[in-house]
């Protein structure tokens, strides 16, 4: 897969490089609603979908799990795929998870972990 980068110039006369990168995405509910969506920033869209913040069939159907997703370097492509599949029946989207995902797991399952205090888990003050 060819990655595209763009470089762009700065007011002072400096360049720095930005990578695009665009997302085919399944997320998938407890029982297996899926939802496919195309995104510019995977990690941003999981994690709104994990957290109901958009409204919606994704919502609607607590479609919290990341159980596929193809990444590409033009948009136009990621577009088309993203229609390609929606145009499968359900037999074809479930074998292509399954080739790469059996079991379904999330995929993002630790994106978003967080440290948990545990206070008798602390480590002890190093001695003086």
């Amino acid at each position: 897969m060819a990655i595209r980068w763009r470089i762009a110039m700065r007011s002072r006369g400096t360049c720095f490089v930005k990578r695009h990168n665009y997302c085919v995405y399944m997320v998938a509910s407890k029982s297996r609603v899926l939802y496919i969506g195309m995104t510019n920033t995977l990690e941003r869209r999981v994690f709104e979908h994990q957290n109901d913040l958009i409204d919606g069939f994704s919502k609607q159907y607590r479609c919290h799990r990341l159980v596929y997703y193809e990444s590409f370097d033009d948009v136009r492509k990621a577009i088309d795929r993203e229609k390609q599949l929606k145009r499968w029946n359900r037999m074809k989207k479930m074998w292509l998870i399954e080739r790469e995902n059996p079991t379904w797991e999330d995929l993002a399952a630790e994106w978003f972990v967080r440290h948990r205090y545990a206070p008798d888990k602390q480590v002890p003050p190093l001695a003086s």
